[in-house]
């Protein structure tokens, strides 16, 4: 059994979460600028055994679909030619960069700390595996 990881899809840069070889637990794992997300998974995919990947859907509380979208289903239909084998998930992820503030406000990080926006895109990301892990076990 490989891994799975989540992505927090971003125009700038992109969290990204993993979770263990058995697939039980979530974690942060890096931030990546946008523009090098192909080079970083070729890497990463190279060094571990990932089954499936998690990318979020970006609905709004109206359910209509965010502009970066658009940029979400190129880097999906880019993400399939390179690595055809890896299923491709979508979770929505609503409320997953307010939680992820939230949470790392609870953290004890101090204010510069907790205002790093890719520190919020690595949680958002750890966010959507850990609830794409537990809509799946129910």
């Amino acid at each position: 059994m490989g891994q799975i990881l989540a992505i927090d899809y971003g125009k700038a840069r992109c969290g990204i979460a993993a979770t263990d070889d058995m697939q039980i637990i979530a974690s942060g794992l890096d931030t990546v600028q946008t523009s090098l997300m192909v080079e970083f998974l070729k890497k990463y995919f190279n060094e571990n055994k990932v089954d499936e990947v998690v990318i979020g859907l970006p609905v709004d509380l109206k359910g209509n679909i965010s502009e970066v979208e658009t940029d979400i289903l190129k880097f999906i239909d880019i993400f399939k030619n390179e690595f055809p084998t890896v299923k491709v998930n979508r979770f929505d992820e609503r409320f997953t960069s307010k939680m992820a503030s939230f949470f790392i406000s609870q953290s004890g990080k101090n204010k510069k700390q907790r205002q790093q926006k890719g520190l919020i895109d690595k949680v958002s990301a750890t966010i959507i595996l850990q609830n794409f892990l537990e809509q799946r076990t129910r």
